[in-house]
């Protein structure tokens, strides 16, 4: 079976175009709250669950052997835009390993950020490792690494320490088997597992509310959440979705990007976690999605939700600032009648 449409986008009052989709909305003890498409197929969920990835750094107390700030904490889950203070934080954090851009091993490519990849360009000045959107997590895989006494020479490999010791970490918190068979390489080398929906949710209630961890593991999930509520916008940047909703729900809301169309969150103050993937891979179904399932659960202000709301239903403009229409989710995921 087709998913269902969950997103459309609209030119004058007419339906251009549509995204389908699937949703899973799990809470800490495992109980479906919403189930939308066909949530067991498997997915990579790739970049949504850097938070989890981040949990043995935390939880093991290396981040605190080597005093990495709140920052940085945050940066270990980003996939940042490469702005300064993106790449001054992921600098910081090998250097407090004892380390250098040199045992990066995510790769190069040029800022994410529009201005911080023009601004780069008109100095004259190249891109490094540090400029990876994902460099602020493999900073993280390198402390990890420097700290339980391994050469983190090859650390994106499956069969590294640090690797071994994040797949355990995610294997524990989502209750699913990570496993080779099912695996494949992310963008910035590292393995990456496919599991169902549902159990990405379920590790990001868990995640949320700390329900089922063991006492370090609640208190690591409580202090990178806290990290990220502070400085959302190390996790993203300036104008991207992920920072935006965390600047305006704080602490009620964690959310992160994944990639072709996946997205993962925590409403700790509900005890639910979030997944959803859009079958295109579009990352303008993701967002619309995802805003508009922060409307149907989250209790909002009127101010707070109005600014939701221009995320969930964002207004398209031609070059002229002309409105065309908009991208907005389906009344399957508002729940709106």
């Amino acid at each position: 079976m087709d998913n269902p449409f969950l997103v459309e986008v609209t030119r004058g009052h007419l339906v251009e175009s549509r995204h389908r989709g699937s949703v899973s909305v799990v809470d800490a003890e495992g109980a479906t709250v919403l189930s939308i498409g066909d949530v067991d197929r498997r997915v990579f969920p790739r970049s949504a669950v850097k938070a989890l990835q981040a949990m043995p750094l935390v939880e093991s107390g290396i981040a605190d052997k080597y005093g990495l700030s709140d920052e940085e904490i945050a940066l270990a889950c980003a996939s940042h835009s490469g702005e300064p203070a993106h790449v001054a934080a992921a600098e910081s954090m090998l250097a407090k390993a004892g380390q250098d851009v040199g045992c990066l091993e995510c790769g190069t490519h040029w800022p994410m950020g529009e201005a911080a990849n023009r601004a780069l360009a008109a100095s004259g000045g190249s891109p490094s490792a540090l400029h990876n959107n994902c460099s602020g997590k493999h900073a993280g895989f390198v402390c990890l690494a420097c700290g339980q006494g391994d050469n983190p020479t090859g650390y994106v490999l499956a069969d590294h320490p640090v690797q071994r010791t994040v797949r355990d970490a995610l294997e524990d918190i989502t209750g699913a088997c990570h496993s080779i068979e099912k695996s494949g390489i992310d963008g910035c080398s590292i393995p990456t597992y496919a599991i169902r929906l549902p159990s990405l949710a379920f590790g990001f209630a868990r995640f949320g509310t700390g329900i089922g961890l063991p006492g370090e593991g609640r208190a690591a999930a409580a202090r990178i959440r806290k990290a990220v509520a502070r400085h959302p916008f190390m996790v993203a940047g300036t104008g991207r979705f992920d920072t935006k909703l965390m600047e305006l729900l704080g602490e009620r809301a964690f959310v992160k990007v994944g990639a072709e169309g996946v997205y993962c969150a925590s409403f700790p103050e509900l005890g639910y976690g979030v997944a959803l993937k859009a079958d295109d891979g579009n990352a303008r179904a993701a967002e619309a999605m995802m805003a508009g399932l922060a409307l149907r659960f989250l209790s909002l202000s009127d101010n707070e939700r109005k600014a939701v709301e221009a995320l969930a239903q964002p207004v398209l403009k031609n070059w002229n600032g002309i409105e065309l229409g908009q991208i907005r989710p389906t009344t399957e995921i508002t729940g709106a009648a």
